[in-house]
């Protein structure tokens, strides 16, 4: 299975941010699935892909030409897509993935699988969405959506098509189950 993340390109400060993803690339590899991610090797991003890699798991990158120019990319994966746009990088990603999951990041990571929370609403994503809420850090996103459903803005089937998990195991048995 194609996973995609999306994730900080910093570690952030709690060292269990950076410990899973190196725990959840070491598992995306011994279970023989593949990874689908911003093609980074920085914080998070470089912790899941380093031990995707480490233990045998194929990772695809999708960089943008524009911070390929910048920042350059690892070079190292089993494949790397440049494409010329954010834009196109996003579409790319969802083109790759079979479920998506948010892990703790930035403004870029919300941008990212709040695009497909919308997509998947038009039934133009049909596979599965996750909001990783390790430590609690989507708490406030959780409260967001549920005040969206009660204003009337979103349907409760909508709502429940986000799987906000909190923890590893939970994560991994969800992914498991949709195999």
């Amino acid at each position: 299975m194609n996973i995609t993340v999306y994730c900080g390109s910093n570690f952030g400060h709690n060292p269990i941010y950076r410990e899973t993803a190196e725990k959840f690339g070491e598992w995306i590899g011994e279970n023989g699935h593949s990874l689908v991610y911003g093609a980074s090797g920085n914080g998070l991003m470089g912790a899941i892909s380093d031990n995707v890699l480490k233990h045998n798991g194929k990772v695809y990158g999708v960089f943008a030409e524009v911070l390929y120019k910048r920042e350059g990319c690892r070079e190292d994966l089993t494949e790397t897509f440049i494409v010329p746009s954010i834009r196109e990088r996003k579409k790319k990603m969802i083109e790759l993935g079979e479920v998506f999951i948010a892990f703790p990041g930035g403004p870029g990571t919300i941008e990212e699988i709040s695009e497909v929370i919308s997509l998947a609403r038009i039934n133009v994503v049909k596979e599965k969405c996750i909001i990783f809420n390790l430590n609690g850090f989507y708490d406030p996103l959780k409260i967001l959506a549920q005040k969206m459903f009660e204003e009337g803005f979103v349907k409760r089937e909508e709502v429940l098509n986000v799987k906000f998990i909190d923890t590893f195991e939970e994560l991994t048995s969800y992914i498991e189950a949709i195999e």
